[in-house]
């Protein structure tokens, strides 16, 4: 199995916006490193589109994100994203009815930390490829959740299902 990981920022890649501008404060860690560090059968195509903090991704960049998707032959695809607006995207490709497998994944610790949730998360998003159908969802904490169905609870700091279906 192959997957086509974009990569986009946020602090899945260590990149600290604590500063609340768009531009961080660190240098990351790259997603290649994260996956040397995790043990996988699978094969990857790295595609990094851009570096920002989830808060300043535009409408332009979206548009960017979705041509990019309808260039990759491959039909099985990981977006590494902050989680600010993680759900706002998936909701906006969820709506094009793309015809790929995509998942959102990303951490809630730095990818440089000890202690980063980011390797366990790909580690995770990237396993879904064989259980998930086409559409679009979020992998984050060992949970899958559709692009229609999920919300980030900011006091809890996870995602969670937004009602029973």
């Amino acid at each position: 199995m192959k997957v086509s990981i974009i990569t986009t920022g946020g602090t899945i890649e260590g990149l600290d916006y604590s500063n609340e501008l768009s531009q961080p404060l660190t240098v990351g860690v790259s997603i290649k490193d994260l996956l040397s560090r995790i043990e996988s059968d699978t094969s990857y195509e790295v595609i990094p589109l851009f570096s920002k903090d989830s808060r300043f991704i535009s409408e332009e960049d979206l548009k960017t994100l979705v041509r990019r998707i309808k260039t990759i032959e491959n039909n099985k695809i990981l977006i590494t994203h902050g989680t600010y607006t993680m759900v706002e995207t998936a909701r906006y490709l969820g709506r094009l009815n793309l015809n790929k497998t995509i998942i959102l994944t990303g951490a809630f610790i730095l990818g440089t930390e000890e202690n980063t949730d980011a390797d366990s998360n790909l580690k995770f998003a990237i396993s879904q490829f064989k259980e998930q159908k086409t559409g679009v969802f979020i992998a984050m904490h060992q949970s899958v959740f559709n692009w229609e169905n999920v919300r980030k609870n900011i006091e809890k700091n996870k995602f969670e299902t937004l009602l029973s279906m």
